[in-house]
């Protein structure tokens, strides 16, 4: 038998929750657009959580989510399908993309959308894009089978696709999430560190 006399107290989830506040991403946002499927939206804040992203915003016009975030936390649901991540992260629900996008306008957020391929804006390689410039980023994601709306796209000033060479071309949405956020809070965090151990404040890009 081990003698527990030695062994390290486990660290409470709030002083945890205090020594990683230095490496979350400030002002990045993951938007979700219409997500159909309850399990796809736990796992995807599961994502948002661990990989350091501040928030994230889901519209949902059929009301998958409760509107308030202090109900979400205790739906058991929600909790079960993102790990608890839920009660860590702060999740705020719009009824519809146009009201999302006004909100993320006036907040001075710059969008891009995740998608294969749309005419009419720039289409990024994942791990070729820069992810640093604006100072406040959106990342939208799609609905599981229709993907992104043409509203979302037009608000966006890009869009990301994840180069892929298998016979199907498609992640499901828990998938699709982890691997643009990585990709996105990697540049990100170590963008802010530059500028932390300067000491100095990360730039704000002029507006065009």
């Amino acid at each position: 038998m081990k003698d527990s006399i030695h062994k390290k107290p486990r660290q409470n989830l709030r002083e945890r929750a205090r020594a990683i506040k230095p490496f979350r991403c400030k002002n990045l946002i993951a938007v979700l657009e219409e997500p159909a499927d309850y399990k796809n939206v736990g796992t995807v804040i599961r994502n948002v959580n661990a990989l350091g992203v501040e928030k994230a915003y889901v519209i949902d016009s059929r009301n998958l989510l409760p509107g308030d975030w202090a109900e979400m936390r205790d739906r058991k649901s929600l909790s079960a399908t993102s790990a608890s991540a839920i009660k860590w992260s702060f999740v705020r629900t719009f009824q519809s993309t146009d009201e999302c996008i006004a909100h993320l306008k006036k907040k001075g957020f710059v969008s891009m959308a995740t998608s294969p391929h749309r005419k009419g804006r720039e289409n990024i390689v994942l791990h070729e894009g820069n992810y640093t410039t604006p100072a406040k980023l959106a990342i939208w994601f799609g609905n599981e089978s229709q993907g992104i709306s043409e509203l979302a796209v037009a608000a966006s000033v890009a869009c990301i696709n994840i180069p892929m060479f298998g016979l199907i071309e498609s992640l499901n949405l828990g998938t699709s999430t982890g691997i643009v956020l990585y990709e996105v809070t990697k540049q990100r965090r170590g963008y802010q560190s530059q500028y932390k151990r300067a000491g100095k404040r990360m730039p704000i890009p002029k507006k065009r």
